[in-house]
């Protein structure tokens, strides 16, 4: 129960999912093939159907691109959503009810969402119908904003004063109290004071979760007005953190995850978004009252594998789309950049030109690396200086040195060869430069004194420290277990899920010295000083440090991953125990007669268990066996 819904009610809900409808919900034509059923696989292009559905099983399969799985991970797949949201989903459509784990929050984050979703419904209202809105429609008529964009994103109008939002409180059950913690109002503070309304007199767009869920509000002005802002963004609050919203995800994410080439379109405003969406671009979002952020990056490679930048062509519009880039490259996502003539940013440029126009560009959008080129060399007054090309090598260098990617780096790097005329071979060594000082925590290492023609020499014997001398240590981690670490490392800042691992995967099953004391020093206690992975990174030797890379390179999967970490770490413990058992089964004798037998049998046993009972049951044996060993 580590994504905290029962297992029981997990299979309860697969079990009344008829799959082959489910598949169909989402726009998938599905024909009967005898005693099977087909579609065209929606997840890569094809004419001839290969996407198998085993109704009674509860099971998809595609012969083409080789996905498949349940009603669950279909839901993940075609929303881009997480283990639970998709359990969720599929709950409430068969009938389901799911308690919510305790928590002392949760019955004020429940009421914040019933409140934010009826106040968007009222802010609707009073666009529709309210005098004081006429210049919110006359602003929306000027932009082109037709009724039925409107209708699919909320928009409304928020009405002058606090006191009209506390009478809708009044009157819909909420409390001031309550409208105050969703970030709307600020409730009188003395008498004669009315209050304040956060978004009075303003164009509203909601701003909504992954699930669809309003979780707060962008206000537009529509007069300008003295030591007020364009926009005014709700403040965090229980249910949204800035940080971790993009504006109309909860729409594009199906649209990205089932085109033909998973991408995503990044752009910087709403009204630049719900023109995307409006003329077909449905895969297009934009970052929601503050910068993009690493958290975004990783919402958008759980449905993505490429992305299109739309920005604004000025200095600020270069800066962000090589910083935003940059995260979506550390995310092994490829980036092109599509650069609009004339200053138009998609809004504009889609008034004056059909989709089909836009189509085209996106089609031939350059390179991350072609376009932060041209822009570093639009910045130098003589941009073939020496000086000039040593700025212009490093900022670009230092953006394709983000990609975890040894593939597409070197794609990359070949690109910014040609263009800044520079070898390859001193290319790829400043590439390489730049990661190693990159790397966290990394301490310099004092360079040793090679005889000529002996770079690649082993060190001297004298020269060599016990753990050289280790032979259990001379071999990397297998790579289950640098998986593992990698893991460990992208759930460093959750508690959680160190609490987790301590009961489910205790070092002393892990079988190399290297993935035992990293797993140790991620299970050290809190410090108020320091960092346990970090000062642990810090005190390992060039060849063990390569073994640390390489698990750092693995926690971008996990970052990737549409999974739960709660689901990840139970894969990753059915799976180090049943490395664990082998290892103690290939210990013992396999000959009839040896003493060992029945401990081998017994072994075998074991391991069918934990490799094919339900996850509660494992989770009995792993606590019986801790237990045992402590």
């Amino acid at each position: 129960m580590s994504s905290g819904i029962p297992d029981a009610v997990v299979e309860d809900v697969k079990s009344r999912i008829d799959l082959a409808d489910l598949v169909a919900s989402y726009g998938v034509e599905v024909k009967n093939a005898g005693s099977s059923l087909k579609a065209c696989c929606p997840f890569h292009n094809e004419k001839t159907p290969s996407f198998n559905i085993n109704r009674d099983k509860g099971f998809y399969h595609c012969f083409g691109c080789g996905e498949s799985g349940d009603a669950i991970k279909f839901v993940m797949k075609m929303d881009g959503s997480g283990f639970v949201d998709a359990v969720k989903k599929l709950a409430s459509q068969c009938g389901i009810e799911i308690e919510e784990k305790a928590d002392p929050e949760a019955r004020l984050r429940k009421r914040l969402f019933e409140l934010m979703s009826s106040l968007a419904a009222f802010y609707s209202r009073c666009l529709k119908s309210m005098k004081g809105a006429a210049a919110a429609r006359e602003y929306l008529d000027r932009r082109r904003i037709d009724e039925d964009a409107r209708e699919a994103f909320g928009i409304g109008y928020a009405p002058e004063g606090a006191a009209a939002i506390l009478k809708w409180g009044e009157k819909n059950g909420f409390t001031p109290e309550e409208i105050e913690a969703a970030g709307v109002i600020r409730r009188p503070q003395r008498p004669g004071d009315s209050g304040y309304h956060r978004f009075s007199g303003r164009l509203m767009f909601p701003i909504a979760d992954r699930r669809g869920r309003v979780v707060a509000f962008s206000g537009r002005l529509l007069e300008e007005r003295k030591n007020a802002g364009k926009y005014v963004n709700s403040p965090e609050t229980p249910i949204f953190k800035k940080g971790e919203v993009l504006y109309a995800f909860d729409k594009a994410a199906g649209a990205i995850a089932r085109s033909p080439n998973r991408e995503v379109v990044c752009c910087e405003g709403q009204i630049d978004t719900i023109r995307l969406h409006t003329c077909g671009f449905a895969n297009a979002v934009a970052s929601q009252g503050t910068a993009f952020t690493a958290e975004h990056a990783r919402m958008i490679k759980r449905v993505a594998d490429s992305a299109v930048l739309m920005y604004d062509d000025d200095a600020a519009g270069h800066k962000a789309a090589v910083k935003i880039a940059a995260m979506l490259l550390a995310m092994d996502m490829p980036v092109r950049v599509v650069s609009l003539p004339d200053g138009d940013d998609p809004d504009s440029f889609l008034l004056k030109h059909p989709p089909e126009v836009l189509r085209e560009l996106v089609a031939g959008a350059e390179s991350i690396v072609s376009f932060q080129c041209r822009a570093e060399k639009a910045k130098e007054k003589n941009p073939g200086a020496i000086d000039a090309v040593a700025r212009i090598s490093k900022a670009v260098l230092s953006t394709i040195a983000a990609s975890p990617s040894p593939v597409l780096r070197a794609s990359m790097a070949g690109e910014a060869s040609k263009l800044l005329s520079i070898p390859s071979a001193a290319i790829f060594e400043e590439i390489e430069k730049i990661r190693s000082s990159a790397k966290p925590s990394a301490k310099a290492v004092e360079p040793v004194p090679e005889a000529d023609g002996a770079e690649d020499a082993p060190p001297a014997a004298e020269d060599a420290g016990p753990e050289a001398e280790d032979a259990a240590d001379a071999a990397p981690p297998p790579p289950l277990e640098t998986a593992f670490l990698g893991f460990l490392i992208a759930s460093e800042d959750d508690s959680s899920v160190a609490g987790e691992v301590r009961r489910l995967v205790p070092p002393d099953i892990l079988c190399h010295p290297f993935s035992m004391e990293f797993a140790k020093a991620y299970l050290a206690p809190d410090s108020a000083e320091g960092d346990p992975v970090a000062d642990f990174a810090d005190s390992l030797d060039p060849r063990r440090r390569a073994w640390f890379d390489k698990a750092l390179a693995e926690s971008t999967k996990t970052s990737s991953s549409p999974l739960d970490p709660g689901e990840i770490l139970r894969d990753f413990a059915r799976s180090l125990w049943c490395a664990a058992l082998e290892r103690r089964r290939g210990s013992l004798s396999a000959a009839p007669d040896a003493p060992d037998v029945a401990e081998r049998l017994a072994i075998s046993t074991d391991l069918k268990r934990f490799r094919l009972a339900p996850w509660d049951e494992v989770e009995k044996m792993i606590s019986e066996r801790t237990k045992g060993e402590t």
